[in-house]
């Protein structure tokens, strides 16, 4: 075996007035262990942004819209950085709840019982009152499927339910409104598991010929899929929001940029825990695909992921 060419390690040198982007040069340099892996994620996510003929797609679970790192995500919409959004039903209930509704700070460690007698919902260090959740929902929501019923509209993919929302909002906060003025697809894939997918189901029961149409959703991302000329992705953590896109993108030999941020074990053999590589056998990423895993809480990882490209402009692309 051939001796590999050795680099030596260089210690991080911080600065008051160091910028994310410097940072992550001297993380680069510093050889060990995340940070080396998250400057290199930064390098792959700015390749793949800069690439006109890349279509990107951004995949994360719900959970971190509950958190400020909502702002994040609706920023890189806001920004036209992404060309497709895969995300999972709570998704559309915490964007939507929180146009209308707060969210609270809380603690890993307070009484859950406590707290589920006094009406509130737990989500790690967040708090969700159910009058900020369920309640809101059901209240802002169903006039809005009123109003669409009586126009017509009966049959929907959740792309399209995703844009009739978004586009009666007045809230730049929202990922929702950015993605429906920026005409930015996003797809649901699990819509009934959450909030708003209930809602739908109840506003069903009084209008039978109310529908959900998930394959037209499908048909829509194989369009997405076959027309990418390259295709890249951000996935933020495991599950349903992160399979779709890779699924889908085995159609096309596999992914050509993949950058992943997770918190999940591989140990278990779950799609979460798996880690790039694993896509590879799959032919859902390509062998020789520029792609990295990053272990780690993304509401630590992405906002200085996000710092890193926001410079990049994609808007004049054709």
């Amino acid at each position: 075996m051939t001796r590999p060419e050795l680099k030596p390690i260089a210690d991080i040198e911080v600065r008051s007035d160091m910028k994310v982007t410097q940072l992550l040069a001297e993380m680069l340099s510093s050889g060990g262990f995340t940070a080396k892996k998250l400057a290199q994620a930064s390098e792959i996510l700015v390749d793949m942004l800069e690439d006109v003929d890349c279509t990107v797609f951004l995949s994360f679970p719900a959970c971190i819209i509950s958190t400020g790192t909502r702002g994040v995500i609706r920023k890189l919409v806001e920004k036209n950085l992404v060309d497709a959004l895969v995300t999972t039903c709570g998704t559309l209930d915490h964007d939507l709840a929180r146009v209308w509704k707060d969210y609270y700070h809380g603690d890993f460690r307070m009484d859950d019982a406590e707290l589920h007698r006094q009406d509130i919902n737990r989500l790690g260090n967040i708090l969700i009152p159910n009058d900020s959740y369920g309640i809101v929902l059901e209240r802002r929501m169903h006039p809005v499927l009123e109003d669409l019923y009586e126009s017509g509209k009966k049959s929907f993919s959740s792309r399209e339910l995703a844009k009739e929302f978004g586009s009666r909002l007045d809230d730049r906060k929202s990922i929702l409104f950015w993605a429906a003025k920026n005409d930015v697809p996003v797809f649901v894939p699990g819509i009934t598991d959450g909030a708003f997918g209930s809602q739908l189901w109840l506003f069903s029961q009084k209008h039978r010929d109310f529908k959900v149409d998930v394959l037209k959703d499908e048909q829509e991302l194989s369009d997405i899929v076959f027309s990418a000329k390259r295709a890249g992705a951000l996935m933020i953590g495991g599950g349903i929001s992160k399979h779709h896109v890779i699924w889908w993108n085995q159609f096309r030999e596999g992914l050509d940029y993949a950058v992943y941020l997770t918190t999940a074990e591989e140990y278990d053999g779950s799609l979460s825990g798996a880690r790039i590589r694993e896509a590879v056998s799959w032919g859902k990423v390509k062998e020789k695909a520029k792609f990295i895993t990053v272990e780690g809480d993304a509401t630590i990882t992405l906002p200085m992921l996000a710092c890193a490209v926001l410079h990049i402009d994609r808007r004049g692309r054709d």
